[in-house]
């Protein structure tokens, strides 16, 4: 019988500890990494040459929103393509559990706008097998699986399944709905949630329902959350995720930065760690190259947090990439109430609005009031790329000039011009935007140097026509690491496995130690690379006959759930190794 089930031969071995990269051979058996080390007298069902590799722990992804996806995709792509062995899920307070049977519908509507997941998808792959929150954790645990995931409670359906969707839009939860919450919070820890998560943007929320009204969770009280927070306090356990931006994102990045030391929104937060007990995950903090002081306010109000000993970490924005989209689909100009209201219904009813010229004029005054926060969404409606006008012939001269260059030749606005465009394609106009984050590799040190600041929010399994934010790990090591070297290769890994998963209450994940889950990830760091490396490519491999921007990835040789091969040289070989990790173990 052979001493291993596979040995990893010679690769140089980043343990994701910090500890200093070091050459050996790692054999794993039975899905655990056995022994590492001089193995060359021993034997294996299959030998790996990971000579001149680099052999990491697999990463931890932990601001997904795969609910849905990890359905019929069993590996979470484009994270799974990108070495991610780990994902979390129901995060920002949204989920399909507790969902009664004839809301459904509504639920999977609720995620079309808010995480722009095409309905026809999830209406054709979701298994609904589940109604409350327990089930649908037996449901997660039955599928096949090519990652291991953890969830949390989303807050968004517990509120409507307790209050009606109506009632918990208009106001604040009586005694009697904050014990019965408090309850199936209880029940969702005992069944294996990490915690709860929770999105707070406001009336005017960058992610909205699909009706363009706020989500639950966007105007749900102090009160309410620190009811849930004493459910984590009570049971010692569990960890809060929440999206808040610090700041009245539609008014722009600048208002992000606060007055004096902290705002509201991240003394709110402080008084969260501080009630729950709990570590929370504050989601996000973006480096920008105009506001620079954005992040360095952020990084020290959590710094300072953490000297008080409210457990809070920064989850921050790394990824290059443009957001590629059309006005048939966009919404992420919620926060403006005019574009909000224009670009509500299907394609005839888009049109129609912005074919107003009153509602036109909104449009353009809420532009020119910098509602659109266009800092966060890659630059001004003038900086956009126009990339395909449909093969609308009078429009070809226009591709690949700026919405403000082809304003200049038309004479116009260039809101009028983005709107006409829209119209004179029957809104299939394609534009791209500028990377939504600094293109600073100095900026972005700042805000990693920081032992609280994790790499990410990929957002995975969202935005799924507009952004391919999967391939953030890739960009890290890519980007930071081997061609800046702004990030050392140790540093790089504890941040994209160790510290996230810590962080987010995995257990025994995200290192490479002798008795650890064999997640590992081996890979040609000269040759790493995103493909294509900006903006992605149109795949139709979603259900309803639906498609998706992806980025692919080349260099990764291996990639492992659990000691498993799952990809291959960028093949998937079908294993589904992955397991749903209930209270981070498994």
């Amino acid at each position: 019988m052979p001493d291993f089930d596979l040995i990893i031969k010679q690769g140089t071995i980043v343990d994701g500890t910090r500890v200093p990269r070091f050459v050996a051979d790692m054999g794993i058996r039975n899905g655990i990494v056995a022994q590492i080390g001089s193995l060359k007298n021993a034997t294996a069902d299959r030998v790996l040459d990971a000579e001149g590799l680099i052999v990491a722990p697999g990463f931890v992804d932990l601001h997904t929103h795969y609910d849905a996806q990890i359905q019929w995709d069993p590996y979470c792509t484009i994270s799974g393509w990108h070495g991610v062995t780990s994902v979390v899920l129901g995060n920002c307070g949204f989920g399909f559990a507790p969902v009664q049977p004839e809301f459904r519908d509504r639920a999977m509507l609720t995620m079309t706008r808010t995480e722009a997941i095409p309905y026809a998808s999830m209406k054709a792959g979701m298994l609904w097998d589940w109604v409350t929150f327990p089930e649908y954790m037996d449901s997660l645990d039955r599928i096949p699986k090519g990652v291991n995931c953890i969830s949390y409670m989303p807050i968004a359906p517990l509120m409507t399944w307790v209050m009606g969707l109506e009632e918990a839009k208009k106001r604040d939860a009586n005694e009697a709905e904050t014990q019965e919450m408090q309850r199936l919070l209880h029940e969702a820890m005992d069944a294996g949630a990490h915690g709860f998560s929770v999105q707070r943007l406001g009336e005017n929320s960058i992610q909205a329902d699909f009706d363009g009204t706020p989500m639950v969770t966007d105007t749900m009280t102090d009160r309410l959350v620190f009811a849930l927070a004493d459910v984590l306090r009570e049971r010692g356990e569990g960890n809060i995720q929440i999206t808040q931006f610090t700041g009245d994102i539609g008014r722009g990045v600048d208002t992000m930065v606060g007055h004096g030391d902290v705002n509201p929104d991240q003394a709110f937060e402080s008084k969260l760690a501080e009630r729950s007990g709990a570590p929370i995950l504050h989601n996000v903090i973006i480096p920008f190259d105009t506001v620079p002081e954005a992040h360095r306010q952020a990084v020290n109000w959590v710094e300072e947090s953490n000297k008080r000993g409210e457990q809070i970490y920064g989850m921050t924005v790394t990824v290059r990439g443009p957001f590629t989209f059309t006005l048939e689909d966009w919404n992420l100009y919620d926060t403006a109430p005019a574009w909000n209201k224009a670009l509500q219904g299907g394609v005839e009813e888009r049109m129609a609005n912005i074919s107003d010229p009153e509602i036109r004029q909104a449009l353009i005054q809420d532009s020119d009031d910098g509602k659109l926060a266009e800092d966060v969404l890659g630059g001004p409606i003038s900086g956009l790329i126009i990339e395909g006008v449909n093969g609308v012939q009078e429009l070809l001269e226009l591709e690949g000039l700026t919405v403000g260059e082809a304003a200049e030749k038309r004479s116009q606005h260039p809101v009028e011009t983005f709107l006409d465009l829209g119209v004179q394609t029957h809104m299939k106009a394609i534009f791209q935007t500028g990377s939504g984050v600094s293109g600073s590799p100095e900026f972005m040190k700042e805000a990693l140097d920081s032992p609280y600041s994790i790499p990410g929010v990929s957002d995975g399994g969202a935005h799924t026509k507009f952004f391919t934010g999967g391939s953030y790990t890739t960009d890290f090591l890519t980007w930071l690491v081997r061609d800046t070297g702004k990030i050392s290769l140790e540093e790089a890994h504890y941040k994209l496995s160790c510290l996230p998963a810590h962080a987010a209450g995995f257990r025994n994940r995200g290192i490479l130690r002798e008795g650890a889950p064999a997640d590992v990830v081996v890979y040609d760091l000269e040759n790493l690379k995103r493909v294509p490396e900006w903006g992605g490519e149109v795949v139709y491999d979603f259900p309803g006959d639906e498609w998706r921007r992806v980025q692919h990835a080349e260099g990764y040789r291996w990639i492992m759930v659990n000691g498993e091969i799952t990809f291959e040289d960028g093949k998937c070989t079908g294993k589904t190794p992955g397991k749903l990790l209930r209270h981070g173990r498994g």
